[in-house]
């Protein structure tokens, strides 16, 4: 369990370090690559939160 809420740590950290760099770039083809790989990376960690909430109530 303790490696799923890592692996949480380390999309959430990946994405709020993409959208840092989105945030900076000046040329728009890397603000709105990083923002889908921001966007992405988000979603990966909510659905392995979610995975985690589902098998700890065996849903």
């Amino acid at each position: 369990m303790k490696d799923y809420l890592a692996q949480v740590e380390k999309l959430r950290k990946d994405a709020a370090e993409c959208a840092l760099i989105r945030d900076l770039a000046t040329d728009q083809a890397k603000r709105e690559l990083f923002d889908r790989l921001h966007s992405h990376l988000t979603v990966l960690a909510d659905q392995v939160e979610q995975a985690i909430l589902q098998r700890k109530t065996g849903t």
